[in-house]
């Protein structure tokens, strides 16, 4: 094999970035939803002491993995910072679970959204690595929002900003990017695509995808794509609806498609749907 390639690749290796332990980190962010939501866990903890323990522990060990990533000292002050931030943020997904429960007629409380929804999940998990990412923390809240991705199809990016009462209706194939900004009490649809129209790279720092208002609704495979584009409040956004401008509060956006039903005379006939 030719001596310039495997130096350039010795080159590539000493130059790496360390890796990140990424299954440890995935596994400390379940072990926070479990901490935070009993219906999560397999064996309640049923002590103050022993909580206080477990937060202990997952604060310790949440410190030691940010060495990956932080100096020591920045670590243990984000590992604090995620301590101290645990009340609203508990408070946060409480209120995300009851408009889920509120939202969908098959839900059964807040208790089976909490430990079986992959919506709330996606949610958890992305509240979780966004407070990591406005701490400025490297890497670790892309990894956690893509260990939410793989394991339940919701992509969001952990810098988008999203309010209370968050509601993720199926969630399959949903992609929120970066610079989304989300109010309150908003539903969305599985297959949404809340994305950036196309921006040459040395934009990357302005806002490039869409701000959807307080009690929006947006229904299956709808595509909102740019920083500009506003989804005023109380807005219903239909299915497969593709949008590039913004609309007014209280607006009713939908695509139009005509299907015509033809039978045959013959009974035994198929029937057949045109679009």
């Amino acid at each position: 094999m030719h001596a310039a390639f495997i130096q350039s690749l010795a080159a590539a290796h000493r130059q790496a970035a360390a890796p990140l332990p990424g299954p440890a980190f995935c596994l400390l962010a379940d072990q926070l939803l479990q901490v935070l939501f009993p219906e999560r866990i397999a064996r309640p903890l049923g002590s103050t002491d022993a909580i206080e323990a477990v937060l202990y522990h997952w604060q310790t060990e949440l410190a030691e993995l940010l060495r990956s990533v932080l100096d020591a000292k920045a670590a243990d002050q984000i590992a604090a910072t995620c301590i101290e931030g645990l009340p609203p943020l508990r408070e946060l997904l409480l209120r995300d679970a009851a408009a889920i429960v509120a939202a969908d007629p098959a839900a059964q409380g807040s208790a089976e959204v909490i430990s079986t929804y992959p919506g709330f999940y996606a949610i958890a998990l992305h509240r979780f690595a966004h407070a990591l990412y406005q701490l400025q923390v490297p890497r670790v809240p892309r990894l956690l929002s893509e260990y939410a991705h793989t394991s339940t199809g919701i992509d969001i990016h952990p810098g988008a900003r999203i309010g209370p009462s968050f509601c993720i209706d199926h969630g399959t194939g949903i992609v929120i990017g970066e610079t989304a900004v989300i109010g309150a009490h908003v539903k969305i649809f599985q297959g949404v695509t809340l994305g950036a129209l196309s921006v040459a790279k040395h934009l990357a720092n302005i806002k490039r995808h869409p701000t959807i208002e307080d009690y929006a609704v947006i229904y299956a495979g709808a595509t909102i794509l740019g920083g500009s584009t506003v989804v005023g409040s109380h807005s219903i956004i239909g299915g497969n609806v593709w949008l590039t401008e913004s609309v007014p509060s209280h607006s009713r956006v939908y695509h139009r498609a005509q299907i015509h039903v033809t039978r045959s005379e013959d009974p035994t006939a198929d029937i057949t749907f045109s679009i």
